[in-house]
């Protein structure tokens, strides 16, 4: 990105725009150039929206130009060039200059690790060691398809119920603090005698309508509280406790994490990384107390355990993941018994996904069906009941 760097040059104060990936980048940058440095900003430009920068797309093309048999280092000036003058270019031009100086490709990753994680700098610096560095790409590819399958279809399959719920419950508040309100006040001056389950949503009716501010202002603290428990508890790591409290959900979450971790050993190994080093970068897959047992994990196998019984004693394997991960020690398999573990555990998961979107999404039109036609006929029963008294 660029900076505007203010410094004096022969006693003369002068502004130089770099381009620099942060303040010390800009720093050094403005330095080579003689300048004595009095302060680096951000240039203020016209808002536009920061682009993110793709580590997937970027993998993927990058394997493209190496196959047509670029070196890296043309690969990566080629993307830069098509990339034009934006943040993403920022990077690329980093990763040219930093290969250019006789770095390494991992060690030129490393120097940016907001956009490029421990575990794909790991399995880039494996591949230097056997050249293999088109074959590192595809794994990751591959990697991170898998890794994103499940998340998308769980995104995908909570978007209609999340479209359903905020609709009817709208519907549902609209009514509460608009309509029964009306109603109440015009039911209150007929004088005639109501049902019982009519007078009281009319009662909540009147007492909405005396005291909207406040019920208003009760919303909008009772949604900010919720906001912030919200937040506190990610920022805890205490979320998933809360998830489990859901029936079945703790189970459905220990899958998930197995998944991951699966699919990220299985893909380092099969990239010639060692066990136990990809254990420990694939440690940030994993969270809560699946972490605690990794790591316990991880000192049993330095201590000389087997890779199975040790997953298994730290209960980080199921029924079908053991006796697979078992195969896998009998054949010297390991990468791929851990990538078919983690594919099944991931169709496993998917399956459940979709029987439960199908059952959830019924269930939830019906009951916000039920709770907008009831207080409709609680509001017209006593019209239908002062019809029929003419009879």
């Amino acid at each position: 990105m660029k900076f505007e760097v203010r410094g004096l040059r022969r006693g003369v104060v002068e502004s130089l725009i770099v381009d620099a990936v942060n303040a010390d980048d800009a720093r050094r940058v403005a330095a080579e150039q003689q300048l004595d440095v009095l302060s680096v900003s951000a240039p203020r430009v016209p808002w536009r929206r920061r682009q993110r920068f793709d580590l997937s797309l970027f993998s993927e093309e990058l394997a493209e130009l190496l196959d047509a048999g670029l070196s890296v280092v043309e690969a990566v000036d080629t993307l830069a060039d098509q990339k034009g003058d934006n943040d993403v270019a920022t990077v690329y031009r980093e990763l040219v200059k930093s290969l250019r100086q006789g770095h390494p490709f991992s060690a030129a990753l490393e120097k940016m690790p907001h956009h490029f994680p421990v575990l794909y700098i790991g399995l880039i610096r494996a591949s230097e060691r056997t050249s293999d560095l088109h074959g590192a790409l595809q794994r990751y590819l591959d990697y991170s398809s898998r890794l994103d399958s499940l998340s998308n279809k769980i995104v995908s399959a909570l978007i209609y119920p999340a479209i359903l719920f905020t609709v009817g419950g709208c519907v549902i508040v609209f009514l509460l603090t608009f309509v029964v309100p009306r109603f109440s006040s015009v039911y209150r001056g007929a004088g005639r005698e109501l049902p019982l389950l009519s007078a009281l949503l009319l009662d909540w009716g009147a007492f909405a309508s005396k005291h909207a501010h406040e019920l208003a202002l009760a919303a909008v603290l009772i949604v900010i509280a919720l906001a912030a428990s919200f937040l506190q508890a990610k920022r805890r790591g205490t979320l998933e406790h809360l998830a489990n409290l859901i029936p079945g959900a703790k189970q459905r979450i220990h899958l998930f994490r197995l998944s991951r971790l699966y699919l990220t050993v299985g893909t380092l190994l099969k990239g010639g990384m060692p066990l136990v080093h990809a254990l420990t970068l694939s440690q940030g897959v994993v969270g809560g107390i699946h972490r605690v047992h990794l790591d316990a994990t991880i000192e049993a196998l330095r201590r000389g355990g087997a890779i199975s019984s040790s997953l298994e004693r730290h209960h980080l394997t199921t029924a079908v993941s053991a006796r697979l991960l078992q195969a896998g020690e009998g054949t010297g398999r390991m990468g791929d018994l851990f990538i078919r573990a983690g594919r099944y555990h991931d169709n496993e998961l998917g399956r459940w996904v979709e029987r439960f979107s199908k059952s959830f999404e019924p269930i939830l039109m019906s009951v916000i069906g039920v709770v907008i036609g009831g207080i409709v006929i609680l509001l017209y029963m006593p019209i239908f009941d002062l019809a029929g008294s003419f009879r």
